[in-house]
């Protein structure tokens, strides 16, 4: 384990290369950011340049990952995946046609993301889920449209008026309740090693439903607990996800609602991950068949909620300046990154005894970084 190098490629790579860092691994990361903290924590880094706007594509994302290899100290054990990838199985199976890849298939990315097939699978295992359909419904009142593929609810729509079919686009009953994930490490039962979080959103009049934060040790009644742990176990199993993944739940009147599953790491890591990058080495032991190495302690057991939120361009498109970027902040624009308005910006983290001190500390520091950023914005 000790300096090997390991191939990242994300939307944005940053948690992956900081846990890949903890956890004694040279991260060579390929993403659409290329944030000072992310250059601080790989070993090297190629930034693709327009994948916010077009998504990954399969002949710059392998030349990226090829050249980082070919330039490497030494052969990259394998390539680890992150967010982008959630609604192109093909160019997951591409890769790993390339590269040893260190996660799910693409088979099990296909099944995830194809709402008949996951809501199928669902129904068979009598696991609880939104209403959901290909077709519009005859009264949109309640209801919202999801993109196939699509992740940290940006995508998502408010259904009004009429509503038409659209290529890629499915329907789902709008339910409302406490939002939880089921994150960690998924193995062969009884090996799961998996930690709850409570998230939330941040709205915005174009994207109402965008993810805006986790918190880790929430509150939660221990047979909700129970019944989102043994759902998330069965759905992992038949859908067959290997390593770090997730899957988001609404808790409406006690009954947890499976939404979605993510079959790679996301945006938990930042908030139950150990100073020993536990869930990095845990998914590596995963991908190169040495199942889960023993000793791992649970994930944040004995310690403190950490929280996490995602800092929006919502006062307007910026161009980045030198920033004294506080010890709480992370992804941390290179001065000269134009960041679209309403995009994400930066993030920030908090820690207290309670989730709900930590989510409270991170969205007052959310105001704070905003002030500091657009104050120190070129004009």
């Amino acid at each position: 384990m000790s300096g090997e190098t390991v191939l990242i490629a994300a939307f944005s790579g940053r948690s992956l290369a900081q846990s890949a860092r903890r956890a004694g691994y040279r991260p060579l990361v390929a993403d659409a950011f290329g944030d000072l903290d992310t250059q601080h924590a790989a070993e090297d880094f190629r930034v693709l340049d327009g994948v916010m706007q077009t998504g990954f594509r399969t002949k710059p994302i392998i030349a990226a990952l090829t050249d980082l290899s070919q330039s490497a100290r030494s052969t990259p054990i394998g390539l680890v995946l992150g967010s982008g990838f959630e609604d192109k199985p093909r160019l997951v199976a591409a890769l790993a046609s390339r590269f040893k890849l260190l996660g799910s298939d693409a088979a099990t990315y296909k099944v995830c993301k194809d709402p008949q097939s996951f809501f199928g699978v669902l129904d068979k295992l009598g696991i609880a889920h939104p209403e959901t359909r290909t077709s519009p419904p005859a009264d949109p009142t309640g209801w919202i449209s999801k993109r196939v593929g699509g992740s940290g609810g940006r995508h998502i729509r408010t259904c009004v008026g009429l509503q038409r079919a659209k290529p890629r686009r499915y329907f789902q009953k709008l339910l409302d309740g406490d939002r939880i994930s089921v994150s960690g490490v998924f193995l062969s039962a009884p090996n799961s090693v998996l930690a709850l979080t409570r998230q939330w959103t941040s709205p915005s009049p174009e994207q109402p439903y965008r993810f805006g934060g986790a918190v880790s040790l929430p509150p939660i009644d221990p047979d909700v607990r129970r019944r989102i742990v043994d759902a998330a176990t069965d759905v992992s199993s038949a859908l067959q996800l290997k390593g770090m993944a997730s899957l988001d739940f609404v808790v409406k009147n006690g009954t947890p609602y499976l939404l979605e599953v993510n079959p790679r790491p996301g945006a938990s890591l930042d908030v139950l991950d150990d100073e020993a990058g536990f869930l990095f080495r845990a998914h590596i032991a995963m991908g190169l068949g040495e199942g889960i190495m023993p000793r791992f302690p649970d994930i944040k057991v004995n310690r403190s909620a950490i929280a996490m939120a995602i800092l929006h361009a919502d006062r307007g498109p910026i161009l980045l300046n030198d920033i004294p970027w506080p010890d709480w902040s992370a992804d941390r624009g290179p001065p000269g990154t134009f960041i679209p308005a309403g995009a994400p910006l930066a993030t920030v983290f908090a820690e207290a005894p309670t989730a709900d001190a930590a989510e409270a500390l991170a969205r007052a520091r959310l105001a704070e970084l905003e002030d500091l950023i657009y104050e120190h914005a070129k004009s």
